[in-house]
C-alpha cells in the first residue's frame, strides 16, 4: 500500500472530495484506485478558511505500486504504508513456571500485564488502589464530601491517574514500531470509540475509561493473568548477583558513618543485586506477606512517594529529574473556540478547541501550558492528607463550560530543597527520615560536581501542596485568584464572568505566597503573551487554582539497555513514576516496552 500525506481539503467537503484529490494527487485515474483508508485526520486552523487535512493508506494494483513508489521515491508526502501490525518477539515455553510480577496497575502497568499476559506469561499485578469503581466512588467522596482515601484516590487504584484526565491519547515519543497504534487498537477492543484510531488528538474521557479499563483488565485475567488489589508493596528482597560490583550505593552494613549507614550515589553503574522477592501489605487484612520475584516490573506512577523513599533506602539507583510547577487556568470553552476557530467556532465536526502555549521567561524559565482538557473541570487531585493539588478532567463529550489546562514552569534539580532547612524535609519524610535524608542532600550537593538528592523534589512538592492547602483554609478547597488581580498583585474577592469548577470549593485570596518567587514571575511574564495568541487568554475574569504539582515524576529510577535497573537485576522500572513517560499513550508504549524484554529475559 501506498501512504498519502498532507492531503487538504475545506472543511466542509462531499465524500468523493478525498478519492478524487487522491487520484490527483498520484496522476491515476478514478478506477485505478481499489480502496483507501483515513488513517489520521486533522484541521489546520493557521488561514481564514479552515481545512481538513488527511493521511491516508492507498491500495492499487501490485504493479502499479510498485511503478509509483518508485516515480515518487523522494516525495515528502507519498511513500510506502508503514506495517502496523504488532508482533511480539517470544512465547512463554509450556514449561516456564515462574510468573513476573506488575507492580501498579496504570496506564503503563496495563499494557505491561496485557502483553505478558498474550505471550502466555499469567502476570501477577500488584495494585495499591482499589478497582476503578470502587475508586470512583472514594475519589467522588472527597470532590463531594472533603473526605480523602489516601489508598483510593485521583492517583492510586485501577487506571491510574490517567483514569481521571482527559483520556488523551497522543505523545510526541518517538516510536518506530508503531508501537503506539497497538496500544490505540487494544483501547479499541476493549471498548474504546473507534474514531481514536483516525483523529490526530484522540481522547476517551473519564466515564469511557472506566469501562475500557474493566474490559483489558477481563482480558488480562481471560488469558491467566491475576490482579491483586489493595496490595502495596513495602519492600524488595535481594539477593548479592553472581557476577555484582563491590559496594553497591544505597544501605551497606559496613558503612557505619555519621549518614546512618548511606554511601551516597544519585546513580550508580550496572552490577549490584537479584531481585528475589517482595514484601507485601494487603491493605484489605493489614497483614504482610512475601512474595517470591525475580522480574518485576516497577509500574508505580508519579506519586508513589512511599515507595520511592524504600528503594532509596534499599539502594536502588535513582536520580533527581526536572518536573514543573504551576496552577490550573479556567477559561469559558467559547473564548478559546473563538479565538481558535474563528468563524467555524462551534462547527460540530470541530468539537471544543484546544491549545498549547510556550514562553520563555526573562528569568530563564519556560512557562507552557500542560495537559489542557477542553470542556472539563479542574478537580481535586491529591493523595495525602493536608495537602492540596489540581488536575485536568474531562468526558468523551467535553461539553463543560470552561477550558481549563495546567499553566506551569519548569523547574530543575538545583532549585529543590538542599538540605540546610531540614524542617522541609522534616515535614516531607518524618522526625526520624528528614533529619537523614537532609543530611544526605547537603552531603551531595558539597560534592564535584554537585549531585542532587533523589527525594528533593518530593520535599519541594510536599511543601507547595500543604501551603495550599493552608491558603484554601485546611479543607481541601484550592486557593484561587483571577487573572487580573494576579497580574498586578491584589487578592481577589469575588468571581467574575468565570466560575471555576474544581471541587470541593476555590477560595479567592492571593495566589503569590503560593510558589517560589521565580515561578510567580515568569507566569506574570507569560499570561500578557499568551494573551496575544489566544485572544482572551489573559482576560480579568480568568480563573487561577492552585497548585499543580505533579505534572511529571520529580525522579527517574535509571535503566540500562535491557531496559532493568542498574544495580538490580531483575527490575524493570517503567512509565512515568520511573521518569520514561509523560501520559496515557507514551506511558502504555513504555509499558509493551519493558514487557517485551523482560519476557525475552525470563524465556531465556
Amino acid at each position: 500500500m501506498i501512504r498519502l500525506t498532507e492531503l487538504k481539503l475545506p472543511l466542509e467537503h462531499a465524500p468523493e472530495a478525498l478519492p478524487t484529490l487522491i487520484c490527483k494527487t498520484l496522476g491515476i485515474a478514478p478506477g485505478e484506485l481499489r480502496h483507501h483508508t483515513v488513517y489520521k485526520r486533522s484541521f489546520d486552523a493557521r488561514k481564514a478558511e479552515l481545512l481538513q487535512v488527511y493521511i491516508v493508506d492507498v491500495e492499487l494494483a501490485p504493479a502499479l505500486e510498485t511503478r509509483l513508489l518508485a516515480q515518487f521515491d523522494r516525495h515528502p508526502h507519498i511513500g510506502p504504508s508503514p506495517d502496523l501490525v504488532y508482533r511480539p518477539p517470544v512465547q512463554a515455553p509450556t514449561t516456564l513456571q515462574e510468573r513476573p510480577v506488575v507492580v501498579g496497575f496504570g496506564p503503563c502497568g496495563i499494557f505491561a500485564a496485557l502483553l505478558l499476559a498474550q505471550m502466555g506469561f499469567r502476570p501477577i499485578v500488584l495494585e495499591r488502589g482499589k478497582t476503578v469503581r470502587e475508586r470512583t466512588k472514594d475519589t467522588w467522596g472527597l470532590w463531594r464530601k472533603k473526605v480523602l482515601q489516601p489508598e483510593s484516590n485521583v492517583q492510586f487504584g485501577e487506571g491510574g491517574a490517567g483514569t481521571f484526565s482527559d483520556g488523551k491519547l497522543y505523545s510526541q515519543i518517538k516510536d518506530p514500531r508503531h508501537l503506539g497504534r497497538k496500544v490505540m487498537q487494544e483501547f479499541v477492543d476493549a471498548g474504546a470509540p473507534p474514531e481514536i484510531l483516525v483523529e490526530a488528538h484522540p481522547h476517551i474521557g473519564t466515564f469511557k475509561l472506566v469501562k475500557v479499563v474493566e474490559g483489558i483488565r477481563e482480558q488480562i485475567e481471560a488469558l491467566g493473568g491475576e490482579i491483586r488489589f489493595q496490595q502495596r508493596v513495602t519492600d524488595l528482597l535481594l539477593d548479592d548477583a553472581p557476577d555484582a560490583e563491590p559496594s553497591p550505593p544505597g544501605r551497606s552494613q559496613g558503612d557505619d558513618g555519621p549518614l546512618g549507614g548511606q554511601r551516597l550515589h544519585a546513580v550508580s553503574k550496572r552490577g549490584g543485586q537479584q531481585l528475589r522477592g517482595l514484601r507485601v501489605l494487603d491493605q484489605a487484612t493489614g497483614q504482610t506477606y512475601t512474595l517470591p520475584a525475580r522480574h518485576a516490573v516497577l509500574a508505580l506512577g508519579h506519586s508513589s512517594r512511599d515507595t520511592f523513599t524504600m528503594l532509596w533506602d534499599r539502594g536502588v539507583s535513582l536520580q533527581a529529574k526536572p518536573f514543573s510547577i504551576g496552577f490550573r487556568i479556567e477559561h469559558p470553552q467559547s473564548v478559546i473556540d473563538r479565538a481558535r476557530w474563528g468563524k467555524y467556532a462551534g462547527h460540530p465536526l470541530l468539537g471544543a478547541a484546544d491549545y498549547k502555549l510556550v514562553h520563555h521567561a526573562k528569568n530563564g524559565r519556560a512557562v507552557y501550558s500542560f495537559c489542557m482538557c477542553p470542556g472539563g473541570t479542574v478537580v481535586a487531585a491529591t493523595s495525602e492528607p493536608g495537602r492540596v493539588v489540581t488536575n485536568g478532567m474531562s468526558q468523551y463529550s467535553r461539553n463543560e463550560r470552561n477550558a481549563n489546562a495546567g499553566m506551569v514552569v519548569g523547574i530543575e534539580p538545583p532549585d529543590y530543597p538542599d538540605g540546610q532547612a531540614v524542617e522541609d524535609w522534616i515535614a516531607a519524610f518524618g522526625p526520624e527520615d528528614g533529619p537523614r535524608y537532609a543530611a544526605q542532600a547537603a552531603e551531595l550537593r558539597h560534592q564535584q560536581p554537585p549531585q542532587y538528592h533523589p527525594l528533593a523534589g518530593i520535599v519541594l512538592q510536599r511543601k507547595l501542596e500543604a501551603q495550599a492547602y493552608v491558603l484554601g483554609g485546611s479543607s481541601y478547597e484550592a486557593p484561587g485568584q483571577l487573572v487580573g488581580d494576579f497580574l498586578v498583585g491584589r487578592p481577589s474577592t469575588d468571581f467574575g464572568g468565570v466560575l471555576p469548577s474544581y471541587k470541593p470549593g476555590v477560595k479567592l485570596g492571593d495566589l503569590q505566597p503560593a510558589l517560589p518567587a521565580y515561578a510567580i514571575e515568569a507566569m506574570r511574564e507569560a499570561l500578557p503573551v499568551f494573551g496575544r495568541k489566544i485572544k482572551g487568554y489573559d482576560m480579568a475574569d480568568a480563573v487561577l487554582t492552585g497548585v499543580e504539582t505533579r505534572t511529571s515524576s520529580p525522579l527517574r529510577i535509571p535503566r540500562g539497555e535491557d531496559l532493568q535497573s542498574l544495580n538490580v537485576r531483575g527490575l524493570y522500572p517503567a512509565g512515568e513514576g520511573a521518569g520514561y513517560a509523560g501520559g496515557i499513550l507514551s506511558a502504555g508504549v513504555d509499558g509493551v516496552k519493558v514487557a517485551e524484554a523482560l519476557a525475552q529475559d525470563l524465556a531465556g
